[in-house]
């Protein structure tokens, strides 16, 4: 479990309707380090209050346990996230990244279409 004193910045909504929270922090131990490069693109809880956790209340928190199932991004969801990366690094000739996208998934479709004769 990360406890870390923190100060909420800003926050923005995002088009899928989720938020992006953003934090900043003192000066970490190289443990708390250690712990946040560890959790990166994991799936956790946030617990924030303007007080310093009390030692039951940390207590309480260590024993939660969740019953949530990371479904995250389909396949298919991350595969046009990673091309619309891709676009962004290399747009190569195309104007949008819809083209890409259209472009990108016609080679793919091509490519496994051809495994099929």
């Amino acid at each position: 479990m990360l406890l870390l004193p923190a100060i909420l910045e800003s926050y923005r909504s995002l088009k899928d309707k989720t938020l992006k929270l953003t934090f900043e922090t003192n000066e970490l131990t190289p443990e708390q380090l250690t712990g946040i490069a560890m959790n990166i693109q994991k799936f956790g809880y946030l617990a924030f209050k303007e007080e310093p956790f009390k030692q039951k209340e940390k207590e309480v928190l260590e024993s939660l346990k969740s019953d949530y199932e990371e479904k995250g991004k389909t396949p298919a969801q991350r595969l046009r996230s990673v091309l619309y990366r891709l676009w962004q690094k290399e747009p190569e000739d195309f104007k949008t990244s819809v083209e890409h996208y259209n472009s990108k998934m016609e080679t793919l479709i091509v490519h496994f279409k051809s495994k099929l004769d």
